[in-house]
């Protein structure tokens, strides 16, 4: 399986007892046999502690519990950490994956997720409450997921592009 575009996080056991999981979809395919239909499945897992710790996991079996255990398992090895700051995100962002755009935009407190059901599930798993997306594009919720991943993985707080640019920001704009 091909590397995740966005940095992930070595994971240890603390860090694997806390992740919740949320199943975004399932999709059922069908081979055709001589004895008829073989059916498999493909699950697509988002999993996350809803404290800035997000991950997505894909994988398919025979049978449904399987391929979301395999999933999950495969979203535990994919997390990574999410810049917040408060209950929302520094600024505005977009990721892209394949046919799909993905833009979140900051929200006020109390605003809530204003998102479709992929992008809401990854963000609430992420701890991000107060949010305003726009999804342009497929609607595929693989390729929304991981335009939602990218998305988070390019966000960055003040302190960090502050380092980056060896500059200081001026507080009183």
């Amino acid at each position: 399986m091909a590397k995740p575009k966005y940095p992930t996080v070595p994971i240890d056991e603390s860090l694997a007892s806390d992740v919740e999981d949320d199943v975004v979809a399932i999709n059922r395919s069908a081979a055709v046999v001589k004895g008829g239909r073989r059916f498999s499945f493909s699950a697509l897992t988002v999993v996350g502690n809803r404290n800035g710790l997000v991950g997505l996991g894909y994988a398919k079996g025979r049978e449904v519990p399987a391929a979301v255990e395999k999933s999950v398992k495969d979203g535990r090895k994919k997390l990574m950490r999410v810049v917040r700051t408060g209950t929302t995100i520094p600024h505005v962002v977009e990721g892209n994956f394949c046919a799909t755009k993905v833009r979140l935009v900051p929200a006020a407190p109390g605003t809530g997720i204003i998102a479709g059901k992929a992008v809401r599930k990854v963000l609430a798993l992420a701890g991000i409450t107060d949010i305003l997306t726009k999804n342009y594009g497929s609607t595929n919720p693989l390729n929304v997921v991981k335009a939602t991943m990218a998305a988070l993985a390019v966000l960055r707080d003040k302190d960090r592009v502050q380092n980056l640019r060896g500059v200081g920001i001026d507080e009183s704009r």
